[in-house]
């Protein structure tokens, strides 16, 4: 690697040697140089069609490879495109570095020209800058250990005067602030987990749940849980963390099976790990049984207790308080059975599955039940799969119906409630793990607001199917204000629409393009699978009404 010549190329070089796993974007006059620079460096860059869908691409990329993801924008209108990204990539605390290049300071009639580090503030996100070529390299070390060890959405500005002066003589790939040390796990105050083994031991009924902040804690979990006699659940972005467990409940919330939801209501302490319980995760609190404790562990004080009250908030690192509460109960004596027995189990096996759980066919004669279809594509799918989901109605549907192999198969970004963040969460899940079948269920209105994506897929030949649940409308808004107890009719013309022929649209992109009515038209899924496919399949799912979500039901309380 030859010697950065400009700062723009030392920032690139720097972030590659401290260890950036993969850039997305959309290069303009701005961000050119060092894009290519992180290029050069060998940190492989995806163009995506739009900054947006650039910006959720690299979330994704982020929370499933455990990698930081780079976002590389143009000046002004580049970073304004990738706000809901970066808002979504904030509000999740996913590691993430946004280099966006910036006006000069003196240029104030830029057309370019804004508030960057305002408006990065405004979305949840850090503002950093490379404030001059002396201190470049230590400007973005700091960007970098900030989005890292933090865990925190980072947007670098690049102003373009100091992106083009000449590199210090003395810089190198990564500059005089040196190496980035991983984060140490942070261990809970003695009588903190004191405190929280008390609780577990004077619960008969306790259940864990884990948040995606647990999800590397899962044995440790799973340790502590069999010694107190708990069940274990997780919130929507940790399904997976738990297979193969026979006390595992699945997801906490709306998404819950009737059997889980009302083994986690009976519980008498209630423990969030690396977990928020908000309202999605608690149902706005239904699953809190009247009298139930509840204890939360957090990495951040400002976490504990954020989203309801909490008998006990511990500051620690997840599978440091578990190890250390189960060594405080071992010395106490043996395992105890508690919530673990028998009937419970036969409960969990023959029910905690919505596969499991009866149904009454909604399919008309043109329309398929969504829940159906989905189920269905579980059996057809390979296991090894990893399952990405927009926002709207529909989203229950693959969160539900599709198994994951692990807490790496699932990714969920929905802490914005964007809809239209799907296809490229897909894109960016698939480019971290390239070993997995990528899978994406998305609504006709998400699909047909990020289609600009498509092409991308098409472009990296990537094997990704694509459930579009197709109803020609946004339906959460249409079950929502349509649903009126009675009242005078609802105007719905401004979220309903004429059917789409997405598959048609989907072969136009060069992906390939199926319509589907009946279980029957599912053959061509397993035509393409057979076919070693190298490009997209838009599954065009012409689904009945299941008459308005739960979930979204649930979402509707709380805006």
């Amino acid at each position: 690697m030859h010697a950065p010549r400009s700062i723009a190329e030392l920032v690139g070089q720097t972030l590659a040697g401290l260890g950036a796993g993969h850039a997305f974007g959309v290069v303009g006059s701005g961000n050119f140089a060092v894009t290519n620079a992180l290029k050069a460096a060998g940190v492989p860059f995806t163009a995506s069609r739009h900054e947006g869908g650039a910006a959720t691409m690299a979330d994704a990329y982020s929370r499933m490879s455990g990698r930081l993801g780079i976002v590389s924008v143009h000046q002004g209108c580049g970073l304004t495109n990738a706000a809901t990204g970066i808002g979504e990539a904030a509000k999740s605390r996913t590691p993430m570095l946004v280099l966006a290049a910036e006006t000069a300071g003196a240029a104030v009639r830029s057309n370019f020209a804004m508030d960057q580090p305002g408006f990065a503030r405004s979305v949840g996100a850090v503002s950093e800058r490379v404030h001059s070529a002396a201190s470049a390299a230590a400007d973005t070390v700091r960007a970098y250990r900030t989005a890292v060890n933090e865990r925190r959405t980072v947007v670098l500005n690049l102003p373009l005067d100091v992106q083009a002066q000449p590199a210090p003589p003395a810089s190198t790939a990564v500059g005089p602030a040196g190496t980035v040390s991983a984060a140490q796990p942070v261990r809970p105050a003695p009588d903190a987990a004191e405190a929280l083994a008390d609780l577990i031991a004077a619960a008969e009924r306790p259940v864990f749940v884990a948040g995606r902040g647990a999800r590397e804690a899962g044995y440790q979990l799973r340790a502590l849980a069999a010694h107190a006699g708990a069940l274990l659940a997780t919130s929507a972005v940790a399904k997976g963390l738990f297979n193969g467990e026979p006390f595992s409940l699945g997801i906490s919330g709306g998404f819950s099976s009737p059997v889980a939801a009302e083994l986690i209501s009976e519980a008498d302490l209630i423990v969030g790990f690396g977990c928020t319980l908000n309202m999605w995760t608690m149902r706005q609190g239904a699953l809190i049984g009247p009298g139930a404790k509840v204890a939360q562990v957090d990495v951040e004080d400002s976490a504990l207790g954020a989203n309801r009250p909490v008998d006990l908030g511990i500051m620690g690192d997840s599978g440091q308080t578990a190890d250390a509460v189960l060594d405080i109960l071992r010395g106490r004596g043996p395992a105890a059975a508690k919530y673990r027995t028998g009937p419970v189990r036969e409960r969990i096996s023959g029910g905690i599955r919505w596969q499991d759980v009866p149904l009454d066919d909604l399919s008309t004669e043109d329309r398929i039940d969504p829940r159906l279809l989905t189920a269905r594509l579980d059996q057809l799918l390979p296991a090894d799969r990893i399952v990405s989901v927009d926002s709207g109605n529909f989203m229950g549907y693959p969160s539900q119906y599709l198994e994951v192999p692990d807490e790496f198969g699932f990714c969920f970004t929905q802490a914005f409630q964007s809809i239209g963040l799907g296809l490229a969460t897909s894109i960016g899940a698939a480019l971290a793990r390239r070993d997995r079948l990528p899978v994406l269920g998305t609504g006709d209105g998400g699909f047909l607001m990020s289609i600009a994506e498509l092409e991308t897929a098409v472009r990296l030949g990537l094997p990704l199917v694509v459930i579009v649940y197709n109803d020609a409308a946004y339906s959460a808004e249409v079950h929502h204000f349509g649903n009126n107890d009675g009242g005078a009719p609802v105007d719905l013309s401004t979220v309903t629409f004429p059917d789409t022929d997405i598959a048609a649209i989907a072969r136009g992109f060069g992906a390939d393009g199926i319509t589907v009515r009946t279980l029957d038209d599912l053959a061509g899924v397993s035509a393409w699978l057979e076919s070693s496919p190298a490009r997209p399949l838009v599954i065009d799912a012409k689904i009945a009404s299941d008459g308005g979500s739960w979930w979204l039901a649930e979402a509707f309380k709380g805006h």
